[in-house]
């Protein structure tokens, strides 16, 4: 079904940029999979149990034929091991469909007024898309059918870069989360890239990916690297030197992400609740829609709709420490669809895994506040993230005094 949805695109236009404009544009996208309430009860088949002879688990897992594997079998039934507890499925009536977050025209980042709007929506919602952002359309697109060609090949081919049998811990394909620490899988299956070089990316990744995966990486750094200048420089940081580049920016992963059709996406989630570890993740994703981001709104969730041409933007655990609190690192989540196909690909932009996180010496002596957040290894907060199963917000706790 196709659906309109109405986005407002803050954008300062002008040939000096100096004229402050709002355009609401309308965008179409195909609606992700109506919601149920979890106080209605949806009319489904009994989940099947798994047969004493075909062990899903490990099926999926072990064997590397993932959820996508299970999809194209059309299975009349949500097999049990995915079926989530009621209170981690999303409830359609906590959906707000009166906000949206910013979408913002990245056209001229020059504009104080652009800068603000930034600042504004990190500090806000943790989340905003931009447009206009310099990354080519064409860049974008064929890296999305790069993430389709990589997800089409035999399980026996995307075994080869599991964690049993991969030949680098740089490139790790599977599914779920953390599946070991999962009470009820996820309905994901993805591949993780975590950028050494380019002649390590060009002899370990996967051949089918690996050119479009870094053109998409190497044409986001200059857009990376001038919003990482505007959210510093409201934290009174007038500069990214060699020691601040390090720290927000030092390493890079980027996730080629598939969730394949499900056939009973209500009971189960594309992605649980959580927020980032990184600094900024840079997000692209297709026309599918399915990401949702919690609301200013206590308890709510809003869907984030796809715009044609943009990246979404949302605040990593890392940078809300290192800036005491004022930019939010936000909860969100990823439904399952029942009728489409979905795939997205975030850039990781993370600190390098031996520095030192903490509220910035900018942020506690010269705006003198109390600082919220200890000083951790980066690599320790990063390890207590990925041991445990998703569980919204609760990582950045291990930080606090």
């Amino acid at each position: 079904m196709k659906k309109k949805q109405t986005v407002q695109i803050l954008s300062y236009m002008g040939w000096n940029c100096t004229t402050s404009t709002t355009t609401t544009v309308s965008t179409t996208f195909t609606s992700p999979q109506p919601l149920s309430s979890p106080a209605m009860a949806p009319t489904i088949s009994v989940p099947v149990p798994a047969p004493n002879s075909w062990d899903i688990t490990d099926y999926v897992v072990n064997q590397g034929h993932g959820v996508k594997g299970l999809s194209e079998m059309k299975l009349p039934s949500l097999p049990m091991q995915f079926i989530q507890p009621l209170e981690e499925r999303i409830d359609a009536s906590k959906v707000v469909t009166e906000e949206c977050i910013p979408v913002i025209d990245m056209a001229c980042l020059d504009d104080p007024k652009v800068a603000e709007l930034i600042c504004d929506a990190a500090e806000k919602w943790g989340f905003f898309q931009i447009v206009n952002h310099g990354v080519p359309i064409a860049v974008l697109e064929d890296v999305k059918e790069a993430t389709h060609r990589f997800f089409a090949l035999p399980g026996s081919e995307k075994r080869k870069y599991s964690k049993e049998n991969s030949s680098t811990n740089s490139v790790r394909f599977g599914t779920s989360f953390t599946p070991q620490a999962e009470k009820s899988l996820e309905w994901k299956d993805y591949l993780s890239l975590f950028y050494v070089s380019d002649d390590e990316a060009s002899t370990l990744w996967p051949s089918v990916c690996k050119d479009q995966a870094l053109e998409y990486m190497k044409r986001s750094q200059v857009v990376i690297r001038k919003l990482l200048e505007v959210l510093m420089r409201r934290l009174n940081v007038k500069e990214i030197d060699e020691k601040k580049e390090s720290l927000l920016m030092g390493s890079m992963r980027i996730n080629l992400n598939y969730y394949p059709i499900c056939p009973n996406p209500e009971l189960t989630v594309g992605v649980g609740r959580h927020s980032d570890v990184s600094t900024l993740t840079v997000l692209l994703q297709d026309d599918i829609g399915g990401l949702y981001v919690r609301g200013v709104v206590h308890d709510s969730w809003v869907h984030v709709p796809p715009v044609k041409g943009s990246i979404v933007i949302n605040i990593g655990d890392a940078l809300q420490i290192m800036s005491n609190g004022r930019y939010k690192s936000v909860e969100h989540r990823v439904i399952a669809n029942g009728s489409s196909n979905r795939v997205s690909v975030p850039i990781f932009v993370n600190p390098r895994p031996s520095e030192i996180i903490g509220p910035l010496p900018e942020v506690i002596e010269e705006g003198g506040e109390e600082p919220l957040y200890k000083q951790v290894l980066y690599s320790d907060y990063v390890k207590h993230f990925f041991r445990k199963a998703h569980d919204g917000k609760n990582t950045v706790e291990f930080a606090k005094i």
